[in-house]
């Protein structure tokens, strides 16, 4: 009787915790190992596996994995910027123009005052003004795009800085790419700086509940002002990225990194509806996209094809959406 009764209260309390531990919270992760070996299985032999393979996959996801970072920010304000893709062509096509007239620093200020400009206008419109981030950013997903088409006549614009393109993609340090090192950065500050930090704090104070956060003194117009400014920033670094990786600037590149980045989030744990923010998370998920994304070229999907498993994968991250 008395084995008996001091190993049951053990047990029950395995279970409860069981019973309590959120299995949303991990699916990313496990979603992850599942879909590796899955792939691992079914295209070992065509080079899955490969050093070379596995490298270009963060190579592919860096660009997002930054500009998701910026975007965790926002989505956990409880707002939302579409204009990330469009922005990160702009930046690529001013950081070319101005490395070709005026060299190296010019063309990197390009880069980021594009993303800052674009960034505190949306924040502006948002903040000030009271417009739905989600009008105000697919406005300027639009004027973006249209821009960058603009000012280069739909044409290239090549990058033959040799430091640019080292810097923002095209080196290495040792056998890893410097694209690894760039995603590893944002992700790094950004996790630090959402879990550790005040500002991180009333980010996610301002998603959970606005009207609560206002009367605990946080200034909820200038947090929505300086995420929307920290996604264009992203989107802007991401644009040098695009460049310096395929050495060149194109008003194509970002298209579409919107939705990507977006996916990458809300699969990473941080809540559709604001409040909540996982940068880690965000992190495994654009892995997951990216890993996705290579498994499907690699078995040999046409492009429209991986756009249909893409759509599915941004509804699923809604339907696992927290809601707090």
């Amino acid at each position: 009787m008395n084995a008996t009764s001091t190993a049951n209260p053990p047990a029950s309390k395995t279970d409860s915790r069981l019973k309590g531990l959120d299995w949303r919270r991990y699916v990313i992760y496990i979603g992850f190992v599942v879909v590796f070996i899955l792939f691992a299985v079914i295209l070992g032999d065509r080079g899955f596996l490969s050093s070379n393979n596995l490298l270009n996959i963060f190579r592919q996801t860096a660009t997002i994995t930054v500009i998701a970072v910026g975007m965790t920010y926002v989505i956990a304000c409880a707002e939302i910027d579409l204009s990330v893709g469009s922005v990160a062509g702009l930046s690529s096509v001013c950081s070319a123009m101005a490395i070709s007239q005026w060299g190296l620093l010019p063309g990197i200020a390009a880069g980021l005052g594009v993303g800052l400009a674009v960034g505190a206008i949306n924040g502006a419109l948002v903040s000030l003004l009271s417009i739905p981030s989600f009008l105000v950013t697919l406005g300027m997903l639009g004027i973006a795009a249209g821009v960058a088409q603009w000012i280069t006549a739909s044409a290239p614009q090549p990058i033959l800085n040799e430091t640019f393109n080292m810097i923002f993609g095209s080196g290495n340090l040792g056998p890893i790419p410097g694209l690894l090192f760039w995603s590893l950065a944002f992700v790094i500050i950004g996790a630090i700086v959402m879990s550790r930090t005040k500002f991180g704090r009333q980010v996610v104070a301002t998603g959970g509940n606005r009207t609560a956060a206002e009367f605990t003194g946080i200034n909820t117009k200038k947090i929505k002002f300086q995420v929307l400014l920290i996604s264009g920033a992203a989107a802007g670094i991401a644009g040098m990225l695009y460049a310096g990786r395929l050495q060149s600037g194109r008003f194509q590149w970002g298209e579409g990194d919107e939705l990507s980045a977006i996916a990458a989030v809300i699969l990473g744990g941080t809540s559709l509806f604001g409040g909540h923010g996982r940068v880690v998370g965000t992190l495994v998920g654009a892995l997951l996209i990216g890993l996705i994304n290579n498994g499907l070229i690699l078995a040999g999907l046409e492009s429209s094809q991986q756009q249909v498993v893409r759509g599915a994968i941004i509804i699923l991250a809604v339907a696992l959406a927290r809601k707090k």
